[in-house]
């Protein structure tokens, strides 16, 4: 008896002296991987910020120890998800300044407006979100009103898809704007010989150049705030369309301070200032900060007609929207690229706009492999045009803008070529991949209402019924995997994160039900229980 005792007890030391302790050690949880099999598992170890054994909750137990060991009980756990398309800083700056997302009409506009004011009693006031789309009066506002309730305070109003503002006449005159003012690629509003506060698309530059600067502090807290709302859904890695240099370096700043854990892949801005001074220096990576492409504008939104279409709009004659970047200007911007390590992910909206990217995208690609180019949005596309897409020329697109634009967009565009609008799954079906995001903060942030849009094609009331175009409706697996291992694919990220396995950054979520599982309807209800990036939790 006491030699069986003693052999017990060596043993159980033996198997002690094998465990090998880590930082963490997860048990008991539902675990979908998104690996190249799609494989489920139990449990997983995670030392040094990274995983380091996936398996079973036995296997993983036999095997490691660690101060911290967490049951889930079930739990559903996934990789951390990827917003492939977002304007994070955009996200954080609206925090601080007047909401107007979701407003009904332009008196609730001006009534947000005035009581913003009152509270803060700024010298400059902006604002970000309204839509006139969503309004009963569906026509673009003018400036009579604010002119009235702010004669001395500028105010710059961006509409919800940051392609046209609303500005009074003080802004106006610090801008130096007139009906005799001229600019290329879009369009100053003028009805009667007398502006009308609207600009669409490149006028707007005249405004920005007076905005209020942004000081480090502000732009800080902005970048704080903006994290603390994308941890709430899930999101451990964002794809910023459209950073200057300066907020590029104070996310990587902060970063190495502690100051933000948020994985951050920077698309640079196109101007020569910002492209010259990262191309001169070659591509910045870290463990959370990747900075390896630039992010050009073809054209306008189609929601303030300044998509770029081959044939008239349907619901104004005569127009074509408008180029923003000049053809000449795509082609050069490509061809440069295409000599570097540096990818090039260009907006475009309408199919005229699509169609010069992927033909730029296709002359400088041509001899060359692996560049996974991305057209963003891709949102109305050509029948002829969509062989383009390939491995090589990949569409990131957010499915939210289909349930929201699905009310009007046809008549904008008329029933033909609403046909090849919001096609995801031809996309992806041409591509092999596809890559999901929001465009936030023109769409919200939820990753919920990406993966339902995705796979329902229907808004939160559930309409339409059958789904909008349900065609090109994602599976559930699909839409998974565009929001994680598809996405890290197109930043050249797969190797890293987007899925739980042995060698990665150990990002992760947790989820209060089954995404792959629940009723398609209870998908936009769904809550993140933790957040964790690099196997710290931060949610």
């Amino acid at each position: 008896m006491k030699n069986l005792f003693l052999l017990s007890a060596f043993l159980i030391l033996i198997s002690c002296a094998k465990s090998e302790t880590v930082d963490l050690v997860v048990l008991n949880a539902n675990v979908y991987t998104v690996d190249s099999a799609m494989s489920k598992a139990e449990a997983f170890a995670i030392n040094n910020g990274k995983f380091v054994a996936v398996g079973t909750s036995e296997e993983i137990s036999k095997k490691y120890t660690s101060d911290l060991i967490m049951d889930f009980e079930g739990e559903p756990v996934y990789p951390g998800f990827i917003d492939a398309h977002c304007h994070f800083y955009g996200l954080g700056l609206q925090e601080q300044n007047v909401d107007l997302v979701g407003t009904e009409s332009y008196d609730e506009v001006l009534e947000r407006i005035q009581q913003f004011q009152n509270e803060r009693h700024l010298d400059f006031i902006i604002g970000r979100g309204w839509d006139q789309n969503d309004w009963e009066v569906k026509e673009f506002p003018t400036k009579e009103e604010l002119d009235l309730i702010f004669p001395e305070t500028p105010v710059v109003l961006s509409r919800i898809d940051g392609h046209a503002y609303l500005v009074n006449q003080k802004a106006l005159d610090l801008a130096g704007i007139t009906a005799e003012t001229v600019v290329d690629g879009g369009e100053i509003v003028i009805e009667d010989g007398e502006v009308t506060g609207v600009l669409i698309d490149n006028p707007m530059s005249l405004v920005d150049k007076i905005l209020p600067e942004i000081t480090t502090s502000v732009a800080a807290k902005a970048l704080q705030d903006a994290q603390e709302i994308c941890f709430d859904y899930g999101l451990t890695t964002v794809n910023d369309a459209g950073l200057d240099k300066e907020t590029i370096l104070l996310i990587d700043s902060l970063q190495k301070s502690g100051a933000i854990d948020m994985r951050v892949y920077a698309m640079i801005s196109n101007t020569k200032e910002n492209v010259d001074y990262f191309l001169d220096r070659g591509i910045l990576k870290t463990d959370k900060l990747d900075v390896r492409s630039v992010k050009a504008y073809a054209d306008g939104a189609l929601g303030s007609r300044g998509a770029a279409m081959k044939s008239p709009y349907s619901d104004k004659h005569n127009h074509f929207g408008a180029m923003v970047t000049p053809v000449d200007q795509i082609y050069s911007l490509a061809e440069r690229l295409s000599k570097t390590d540096f990818q090039l992910n260009t907006h475009a909206i309408g199919d005229s706009a699509n169609v010069v990217v992927l033909r730029a995208y296709e002359k400088v690609l041509a001899d060359k492999k692996d560049k996974r180019w991305k057209v963003e949005h891709a949102q109305i596309v050509d029948e002829k045009d969509f062989d383009y897409f390939s491995n090589n020329i990949i569409p990131s697109v957010q499915p939210t803008h289909a349930t929201s634009d699905m009310y009007w967009a046809e008549d904008r565009v008329g029933s033909e070529r609403i046909k090849g609008a919001y096609a995801y799954k031809k996309l992806l079906d041409k591509a092999g991949t596809i890559a999901l995001g929001t465009d936030f903060p023109v769409e919200r942030v939820s990753t919920f209402l990406t993966f339902y849009a995705a796979v329902a094609r229907k808004d939160t009331k559930g309409y339409p019924k059958g789904g909008f175009q349900i065609k090109d409706a994602l599976s559930r697996e699909e839409a998974l995997k565009g929001m994680t291992i598809w996405a890290a694919y197109s930043n050249f990220e797969e190797d890293e994160k987007g899925s739980i396995e042995v060698g990665k950054f150990a990002d992760f979520i947790v989820l209060n039900k089954d995404i792959m599982e629940v009723p398609e309807s209870d998908i936009p209800n769904l809550k993140v229980n933790r957040t964790f990036v690099g196997g710290k939790q931060v949610k």
